[in-house]
């Protein structure tokens, strides 16, 4: 099991849990919103279309040949059409800076992050690095070069 170090922003609220798994059988770890002090009573509106980085108010250390993949909380999308902007979103081994969830509001309604509240989830993967060669041609296949829908419906 990799070892994820982590650190809290400085003015950060050392209350909000670190990431966590809320079952035992959970691919992800729950990241919660960590707003700034003035802003954690009322939390943060997000309008319609409107996307915001939002703070967790951490920094980690991801092992090397692992990423940490950020994605959207199924239930809020199914039921406040709250989701990321870049999903899945990808923490590099070498990055050591804030981590912030890029949140978007899909719905016809403003949403309210709250302080603390649970706003993506973070998978832990393993990162193959690959050689890419430039070639004269490429090998055949069935499928060739059909692209969107090609393989039909259904």
């Amino acid at each position: 099991m990799p070892q994820i170090n982590v650190v809290r922003e400085e003015g950060s609220d050392a209350s909000v849990a670190l990431p966590s798994y809320e079952t035992s059988g959970a691919a992800g770890a729950d990241l919660r919103a960590n707003l700034p002090d003035g802003d954690r009573a009322e939390g943060w509106v997000l309008a319609p279309m409107e996307r915001r980085i939002v703070p967790t108010g951490l920094r980690v250390e991801i092992p090397e040949g692992y990423e940490m993949q950020i994605r959207p909380r199924s239930g809020l999308a199914a039921k406040q059409g709250v989701t990321l902007a870049n999903a899945p979103g990808t923490i590099d081994s070498d990055y050591r800076g804030p981590l912030g969830v890029i949140l978007i509001n899909l719905g016809a309604d403003p949403f309210t992050v709250g302080h603390g509240e649970r706003i993506a989830q973070a998978v832990i993967a393993p990162v193959v690095q690959a050689d890419y060669v430039q070639v004269d041609a490429l090998g055949g296949t069935t499928r060739g070069e059909g692209g969107f829908g090609s393989t039909g419906r259904g």
